[in-house]
């Protein structure tokens, strides 16, 4: 009995490690088939030789051909046995990386592998996850599936995810090898297009086919508002086709039915057509405004063509070429042509027809395209008119002043010389007066200091800090009314000039606090015109002739300037204030100068009657060049300035440390500046010009300016040599002009401040060159369609502009104040998280009346938008209301309603 218990314990035991054995080698090769796509049999032993191919190879060997060594003379034979393992015809070509929260069933005679809770598979760029993962050996297919918990939530709902494209069903089957597969209930996203199938087919890696399909751009489990159809076709971020289609909002279906839809949800740009939007205006009639197209012609190159129609024959097209290299240049053209019919007021005729146009160019040039060289422009060119017919930009009116500049530079020998190439342009579109300079080059070359040997040791010898620079310019000037432009008048008044520039520089090293800097200085200008004046005593008038040719004006001017600098401090404020001190820097600088008369001969001798009067004046010759003459008669004087600025030192309230403290600037700059000449024979001192700049607690910005005549005045309001303060009574002297200008800005924090962050990122990142006008047409339309661009982020905010101007004219025997003061008002606060209302409004201090008014209401839909504006005050008064999908693909599809008043 007790060997028959030993006889079967040991073979209990045998029994058990053989079928440990076993075991191990089928879990072994399992997971040599799952990593491998091929399988390998569990215990070759086991298998018969007969069923393993083998192929009977005889290699021999010759001791000859291998070396020298002596070897028997029979030759040598080899007997190799290739073992060829044949290949599954369900194999993969990549591994298969899977794993389980719960459990994983290996199922070896059906090769099925069931992942169970949590379940995750990785195959090449598919990644699925899922509560039940089966994976059929066999046939290759992938089936996933989810669970329902107790209280009937489903969970794990299969997920997969490929090339970028998220998908979600109730139930997956997909074939590994074919990457073909179909799922039930499936919800994906392509670019902003939400997919919605009761069924979908997968037949290619970006193909899909839907049956009873809904698509919209609202990314809710149930959205707004959406399109049903029963047939469609997906390509992944490229374009979605269907067959007859409806939409429905909430759910509800609208009865409205399309016979196909064709939606581009490709990535970036494409072309296509651009929807127009609908206009009433009782001076312009009906409207379709912005309807046009836009074209991709490459990757860097992009145009829109754009016409606003009106029922009354007026029309405007515009075409927008814009161009972009990335880390080298980026720009845009804008091309405008205005045929405007309006309802005419005078009884002449039914309309009145004004034809304007409009070009501006952008274009800058990123610094690490050509280090050491740089090219920029801001072109615009327009009719003095264009403005007045502008229904797009109610502001623009009240520009009335336009610019354009190109500009190219490049440095030369690791920066030692510097070439400028430029154009100018300036127009006022109140007179028509178009004034262009251009070109104008200049070169620059930099102090060079000839006495300074390129090696030295010990302290430098005062002369080597001699130095010696060039500044020279050619410029070339034009004037003409834009009524009277033509190529031969532009020719007519075509003027150019030069000018040289030589300083001689020496830096002294300072004397006690005191800095001394002497000078010399010489200019050379060339002028092309000279101008002749003369009283013609019959018609009691100056006449002015021109004589062309090239003229020469030389100056030259010796100078020595001393200037210090002078703090003073008080910190009498308390231990318990947070003020611990203020300083007052004062600046004063003194330059005495010595200038020849070297531009006698350049002004009119013997003085020129000008007035019925008789006064009498030298007049410059050189006078209206692209370069003034110099100022005659000798210089010995001195030009004296003072500069100030204050500051406060205040206890840091977010850091309590020993010594931290801020500094605040009260004032960053006050002061005045002129000059006296010893040398003249009257009005030896200069007008007096006083100015203030500050930045009141890093939000109010201030400047101020002014300038004082110290000189008494005729009855015709001409200076006479008497001083203001010499006579009768006290005066410091008449004021000439000035301005003041006030402006700050004050917002909310941000709800969400890394949103914040990326906003201005975005911005700067995406941020093309313009024009001002292209900025305040940007603005317009920002106040046009307000929904694409409020921030719910930021709850309020309030931006605050005052401008004050003021000149002294003499009329009649007094003088005359004429005053210019506006106010700019503009902000947006936050009525609710989806109500927005703001407002932008320009008002005429000075008349007391409020030239421009514009608000807007914008409400937040999640997905749509609804945008109310209205201009009740300025030239063009006008009201529009839109709704539509925030989605770039749909924006077209939109309620427009707008009307327009002159």
């Amino acid at each position: 009995m007790n060997n028959g218990c030993k006889i079967s314990l040991k073979y209990l035991s045998t029994l058990i490690l053989t079928l440990l054995f076993f075991c191990i080698t089928v879990n072994s090769s399992a997971r040599y088939y799952l990593n491998h796509g091929h399988p390998i049999p569990a215990i070759l032993d086991t298998i018969p030789k007969k069923n393993i191919p083998v192929i009977k190879d005889t290699v021999v060997i010759d001791s000859a051909s291998l070396d020298t060594l002596p070897f028997h003379s029979d030759s040598v034979s080899q007997r190799v046995d290739t073992i060829r393992l044949p290949v599954s015809k369900d194999s993969l070509d990549a591994p298969i990386a899977y794993s389980a929260q719960d459990s994983v069933v290996l199922d070896v005679p059906t090769k099925n592998i069931t992942l169970y809770n949590k379940a995750t598979t990785q195959y090449k760029d598919i990644d699925l996850a899922a509560y039940n993962i089966r994976m059929d050996q066999t046939n290759n297919l992938l089936l996933a599936t989810y669970a329902r918990d107790t209280t009937g939530e489903m969970i794990g709902r299969p997920k997969m995810t490929q090339a970028g494209t998220k998908m979600e069903s109730d139930s997956m089957v997909f074939n590994m090898k074919t990457q073909k597969g179909i799922t039930i209930n499936t919800f994906t996203q392509s670019g902003e297009m939400y997919v919605m199938g009761e069924k979908m087919k997968k037949i290619s890696k970006d193909d899909y086919f839907a049956f009873r399909g809904r698509f919209t751009t609202c990314n809710l489990d149930t959205p707004h508002f959406a399109f049903r159809t029963n047939k469609m076709k997906l390509i992944n971020k490229e374009m979605a086709i269907t067959g007859p289609i409806h939409p429905e909002f909430e759910g509800v279906p609208i009865p409205i039915y399309i016979p196909f839809g064709y939606f581009p949800i490709s990535a970036g740009r494409h072309s296509g057509f651009l929807a127009p939007t609908f206009d009433v205006s009782s001076q312009y009639g009906l409207g379709l405004d912005g309807i046009g197209y836009y074209k991709v012609l490459s990757d860097n190159f992009d145009v829109a063509l754009t016409a606003n129609i009106y029922s009354y024959g007026g029309y405007n097209l515009y075409l927008r070429p814009e161009y972009r290299v990335r880390y080298r240049y980026t720009g845009h053209l804008f091309i405008a042509y205005q045929d405007t019919k309006t309802l005419s007021s005078s009884g002449k005729s039914a309309y009145d027809e004004n034809k304007t146009y409009n070009f501006q160019w952008a274009h800058t040039v990123d610094s690490k395209a050509h280090p050491g060289q740089n090219f920029s422009a801001s072109v615009n060119l327009m009719s003095a008119k264009f403005n007045n017919y502008n229904l797009t930009n109610p502001t623009a009116v009240f520009n009335n002043s336009i610019n354009s500049s190109i500009a190219f530079s490049k440095t030369f020998d690791d920066g030692k010389y510097n070439l400028t190439l430029n154009a100018n342009h300036n127009q006022n579109n109140l007179n028509g007066l178009v004034n262009i300079t251009a070109p104008s080059v200049g070169f620059t070359a930099i102090t060079i200091y000839p006495f300074a040997p390129k090696d030295f040791i010990g302290t430098p010898k005062w002369y080597y800090k001699l130095g010696i620079g060039l500044s020279s310019n050619i410029t070339g000037n034009t004037s003409f009314y834009d009524s009277l432009s033509s190529f031969h008048h532009i020719l007519d008044t075509f003027k150019y000039g030069a000018q040289n520039n030589i300083p001689i520089t020496l830096s002294l090293p300072p004397l006690g606090f005191l800095q001394i800097t002497p000078g010399v200085s010489f200019q050379n200008r060339i002028f092309s015109n000279k101008y002749d004046y003369k009283w013609d005593t019959v018609l009691q008038k100056l006449d002015t002739s021109s004589m062309k040719g090239i003229y020469f004006a030389n100056s030259l001017a010796f100078s020595l300037g001393f200037s210090t600098a002078i703090y003073g401090t008080f910190t009498n404020f308390g231990k318990n204030s947070r003020i611990l001190g203020i300083r007052h820097t004062v600046r004063p600088t003194i330059s005495i100068s010595y200038s020849p008369d070297l531009s006698k001969s350049y002004y009119t001798s013997p003085p020129v009657q000008y007035t019925k009067e008789g006064n009498i004046q030298s007049f410059n010759q050189f006078n209206g060049n692209v370069y003034s003459a110099f100022s005659p008669g000798t210089f010995g004087g001195a030009s004296f300035g003072l500069d100030n600025n204050i500051e406060m030192k205040v206890k840091s309230k977010t850091d309590t440390t020993n010594g931290a403290n801020e500094k605040i600037k009260l004032i960053d700059g006050f002061g005045f500046n002129g000059s006296y000449n010893y040398l003249a024979d009257s009005f030896k001192l200069s007008p007096i010009y006083f100015y203030l700049r500050s930045t009141l607690f890093k939000q109010i910005n201030i400047s101020a300016s002014t300038t004082l005549n110290p000189y008494q005045h005729d009855s015709l309001g001409i200076n006479i040599n008497k001083y203001a303060w010499e006579g009768k009574g006290f005066s410091l002297g008449q004021i000439i002009g000035g301005n003041i200008a006030i402006s700050t800005s004050f917002k909310s924090k941000p709800k969400d401040p890394k949103k914040e962050e990326q906003d201005k990122k975005n911005l700067e990142e995406n941020q093309i060159p313009m024009t001002q006008e292209e900025q305040q047409a940007q603005l317009d339309y920002i106040r046009q369609n307000p929904g694409e661009f409020v921030d719910f982020n930021i709850s309020w905010s309030v931006n605050i502009s005052y401008s004050l101007s003021f000149s002294n004219t003499f009329v009649v025997n007094k003088f005359v104040t004429q005053l210019n003061s506006a106010l700019i008002l503009n902000g947006d606060f936050n009525l609710t998280e989806k109500w927005k209302m703001g407002f932008n409004c320009y008002y005429d201090v000075k008349n007391l009346k409020m030239q421009s008014l514009t608000t807007f209401l914008s409400r937040d839909m999640h997905c749509w938008q609804l945008a109310i504006n209205v201009t009740p005050v300025g030239p063009y008064r006008s009201f529009n209301i839109t709704i539509n999908p925030k989605s770039s693909i749909l924006r077209d599809l939109h309620i427009n309603r707008t009307r327009t008043f002159y």
